[in-house]
């Protein structure tokens, strides 16, 4: 789903989120969810659940099959509505407020499946959410080429968007997702259905996003990968959010291996990340 369709080589990451490490803008906003709740047939799927990112951080909301994370990030995003609870964007309650408006609010979305125009050319992808806004014709080329310059897709600008690469595509998406220069980015499963060059791309690109100021949110079944890039994350199981800290902080969890993890990369993780500091660990 396009939120703005409606009525409106670089080096390897290190682990963590150490590439462009940037805290959050002074006097940034934060996005925030507060005591969602969301009952199906009954049972409360999510229950209870609080989760914040700021802008120029990079948070992951993590889980296994079943514990609730994807309804509780497309409450986040809008897709669909919370039983009780609220989302707010800054000092602003969104809870009721559609997708496409937040999206003009600065809540950009890229979801997991395609959201490009197949038969249309990079460039016109782009050019077709920048004449949705309110800008006069030459602004609109001028942005243009900004962005396929700063997200380093300009050799590809006459290419067919069928004819591009899975990590090609999640770039162009990506690029379609800042035209309306979004202060949050809420990534689902962008690591889905990529080859490992292409992860490597897409961190690059997340991590550049937090570079730019922008708060990321990122749900994704690719564990590794999404804890290689995020600053923080929240474990959730059965409906409710476990465990949150810094990867370290998880990764060192007892509770988070045993729920999540597994022993298997419970051991290959920790081989890579240090013992968190007693003090961080409070």
């Amino acid at each position: 789903m396009d939120p703005y369709v409606n009525q409106e080589e670089p080096e390897a990451p290190e682990p963590g989120g150490a590439v462009g490490l940037a805290p959050p803008p002074a006097g940034g906003a934060t996005l925030r969810a507060e005591g969602l709740v969301k009952v199906y047939r009954k049972r409360r799927v999510v229950n209870d659940v609080a989760v914040n990112v700021s802008q120029g951080e990079i948070v992951g909301l993590l889980g296994p099959n079943g514990a609730g994370k994807t309804t509780t990030f497309y409450m986040m995003v809008g897709l669909i509505a919370p039983d009780a609870g609220r989302v707010s964007l800054g000092r602003d309650d969104v809870t009721g407020v559609p997708m496409y408006k937040r999206a003009r609010r600065g809540i950009g979305y890229l979801a997991q499946e395609p959201s490009i125009f197949r038969q249309l050319t990079v460039e016109e992808n782009i050019l077709a959410v920048l004449q949705m806004m309110s800008i006069p014709r030459a602004e609109q080329r001028r942005r243009l080429e900004e962005l396929l310059d700063e997200l380093h897709i300009k050799h590809l600008r006459k290419t067919r968007a069928y004819a591009l690469s899975g990590g090609e595509r999640r770039r162009l998406e990506i690029t379609r997702a800042l035209v309306g220069r979004p202060k949050f980015m809420l990534l689902d499963e962008p690591f889905a259905g990529v080859d490992p060059i292409a992860v490597h791309d897409i961190q690059q690109i997340v991590a550049d996003l937090r570079q730019r100021g922008i708060g990321v949110l990122i749900s994704d079944h690719n564990v590794e990968q999404t804890l290689d890039i995020v600053d923080r994350a929240y474990i959730m199981y059965d409906g409710r959010v476990r465990v949150s800290g810094t990867v370290s902080e998880l990764v060192w969890n007892e509770e988070v291996a045993e729920i999540y993890l597994g022993p298997t990369l419970t051991a290959r993780m920790r081989e890579r990340y240090p013992i968190p500091a007693k003090d961080d660990a409070e």
